[in-house]
């Protein structure tokens, strides 16, 4: 249990889902909270309940009554927007994985929800608290490879080796009905590329299914991405990959300036540079994050912010943006067209 700044003990949560990333939610909500009451909401029966929560619920009015004081949203995210605007309305502190919807349908009216209520919303894009990523980001910040002249970022993994244990064909990533494919699932790197270079103008894309997954949705997305323009009228362009198909699993994002280029390597968790004149890349340093680190960190913030000592780094706002990047990428793939992002 915790006493928070207005001094009121949080000792009861929501997990809503219990999917993989429920599952990981659930274990650490109970780290930080040993003797706190957690439930869960699902909306299916099984025989698998889980061992350390202390219920399950199966309508939202059960959960309702449960009276929550935090919420994880971690259920497909075709209805995550309908759970959390009914919790919301209750004044419950949400966390909401990522992405925050597959449409920006209902989102408005949660963030004013929010507000009016004075709750705290939080956007699960935990890797915005890699260190590595802030380091990233940090130094090119401070001009360490001068002005930036282009970004090209790639996520890329075999879909039938993220979870071997499960049939890939019936999880989330795989099924269109539950906000799969590569643009929606793997939108990280639309939220990190927004806070470190800024807002996103247009979007120039081609969505495809180029494997013989047995899927119903794109395996592969390519997109051109035109930056808003800087103080100087100089305009970033970058690139961004994201598949299905890769099996050799890759994150990397690479940024292009004019005195050289750094590297975000996400797996080896490591910075790379390459100064102008030089003949090969350095290590600039290397991180040694723990699984679990991202996480813990973003319950620290969500924590945080509802004490009021900080505020939420993934922001109602910020996922809304994501959403609208991926509407129109969506839209310029079936156009052919570049699309401006509305906003």
């Amino acid at each position: 249990m915790k006493l928070s700044k207005k001094n009121k003990i949080i000792d009861r949560i929501l997990i809503v889902g219990h999917g993989s990333i429920g599952k990981r939610h659930l274990r650490i909500a109970r780290e930080f909270f040993p003797n706190g009451i957690i439930k869960v909401l699902r909306h299916q029966v099984k025989k698998d309940e889980p061992k350390i929560a202390d219920g399950v619920f199966y309508n939202i009015k059960e959960a309702i009554s449960f009276n929550p004081q935090i919420a994880i949203i971690a259920n497909p995210a075709p209805f995550h927007i309908e759970v959390a605007q009914v919790l919301a309305d209750c004044g419950t502190h949400l966390l909401i994985e990522k992405p925050l919807s597959t449409s920006i349908k209902g989102i408005t009216k949660l963030i004013e929800t929010i507000k009016k209520r004075d709750a705290t919303l939080l956007i699960g894009y935990n890797l915005r608290y890699l260190e590595s990523l802030e380091f990233f980001k940090k130094h090119l910040d401070k001009g360490l490879i001068g002005n930036i002249l282009s970004v090209r970022c790639e996520m890329g993994k075999y879909l039938p080796s993220w979870r071997p244990e499960s049939n890939y064909k019936e999880g989330v990533s795989a099924r269109a009905e539950l906000g799969g494919g590569a643009l929606l699932e793997l939108s990280h790197e639309l939220d990190y590329l927004r806070w470190i270079f800024g807002e996103i103008d247009w979007v120039k894309s081609t969505l495809a299914r180029q494997s013989s997954l047995e899927i119903d949705v794109e395996d592969t997305a390519h997109l051109t991405l035109g930056f808003a323009s800087k103080s100087n009228g100089s305009r970033l362009i970058g690139s961004l990959n994201l598949d299905f198909i890769r099996h050799d699993h890759t994150r990397i994002c690479t940024a292009i300036g004019d005195k050289g280029s750094l590297q975000w390597n996400a797996l080896t968790d490591e910075i790379m540079l390459f100064n102008a004149g030089s003949n090969d890349w350095v290590r600039l340093s290397k991180f040694q994050s723990q699984r679990d680190h991202s996480y813990i960190s973003e319950w620290k913030n969500l924590l945080k912010s509802i004490d009021g000592f900080e505020k939420p780094l993934i922001s109602g706002n910020d996922g809304l943006k994501v959403l609208e990047i991926i509407e129109a990428a969506q839209k310029s793939s079936k156009s052919g067209r570049q699309e401006f992002i509305k906003g």
